[in-house]
């Protein structure tokens, strides 16, 4: 019966980090931004019906599609001689998830925190790289949700965005918060949220600052799963070099940007081959990847 209820406590907590239990105001949100960008502003009658029948639409169904991987949204706008160019990703200003990673991404997390439970995986958990929170906030309610007290829950951000490109393998590459200030969150917002969770205690630790600096000298003995997800060369190397010889035999290392952005990619290829790592990539979804350190 407790198992039972855990899995449902943790499938609702997966949708509302997900927004899948409001996903239809989403879709609301770029309907009107399609609607003001393409200058043909629509009656209030005509809004309304647009709502209401917002789940038997385009836009909704390719977001439902796009949640499921965790991608973007492009919307395409007309140009005053005719074209349409990709004008804005829909995370710019639908940024109602508390996580981007997907569906199928936090399934696999679950999954992973499952496979460390069952298989007694020594170790902490962290994630290099945390946006709002959503997936470590996901760790830290698996944790109580199966009255797990002997794990911490680790999530290391600059929480001022990512840092600007100063290697050549990131320098097409500039997520800075100059460039992309909604992936600024603050350590406070971060902390806020955990709170609205009912997970905020002293099982979750956060490491501020860039990966460099705070990584290296952090006191995490153990790994039982190391999540990347910093996007950049520097930023995924800085994080391996630091805690992958802390990650416990067949602990897991999860690639969040591997297909998504070639200089994460880079460094995890970098990486492996300097290491001698051969266990084998396993895709989660088209962008991510995973692989288990050997017993």
């Amino acid at each position: 019966m407790l198992t039972r209820l855990a899995e449902r406590y943790l499938t609702l907590l997966k949708k509302s980090l997900l927004n899948d239990l409001y996903i239809e105001n989403d879709a609301r949100i770029i309907h009107l931004a399609v609607t003001q960008m393409s200058q043909q502003p629509q009656s209030p009658q005509d809004i309304v019906g647009a709502f209401r029948n917002i789940r038997q639409s385009q836009i909704f169904a390719t977001l439902e599609g796009n949640r499921e991987v965790g991608a973007q949204m492009l919307i395409l706008e007309k140009t005053q001689d005719g074209r349409l160019i990709e004008n804005v990703a829909s995370r710019n200003f639908t940024a109602n998830a508390h996580t981007m990673i997907g569906r199928q991404r936090m399934n696999h997390l679950h999954w992973c925190l499952d496979q460390i439970t069952a298989e007694g995986i020594a170790g902490d958990l962290i994630e290099t790289g945390v946006w709002r929170g959503g997936a470590t906030i996901f760790m830290r309610g698996y944790l109580a949700a199966h009255d797990i007290a002997d794990r911490t829950v680790w999530a290391a951000d600059s929480f001022e965005g990512l840092p600007p490109p100063t290697l050549r393998q990131d320098a097409p590459y500039d997520f800075s918060k100059d460039m992309l200030p909604y992936l600024a969150i603050s350590l406070e917002d971060v902390q806020a949220l955990f709170e609205r969770y009912g997970l905020l205690d002293a099982q979750v630790r956060f490491l501020k600052g860039w990966f460099k600096d705070t990584l290296p000298g952090a006191p995490i003995e153990q790994l039982a799963l190391l999540r990347l997800d910093g996007d950049l060369y520097e930023s995924t190397m800085d994080a391996l070099n630091a805690l992958y010889h802390k990650v416990a035999p067949g602990g897991f290392v999860v690639v969040d940007d591997y297909e998504s952005f070639p200089p994460c990619k880079i460094a995890i290829e970098e990486f492996r081959q300097t290491h001698g790592i051969t266990q084998e990539l396993i895709p989660i979804d088209k962008y991510s990847v995973y692989w288990r350190k050997p017993l």
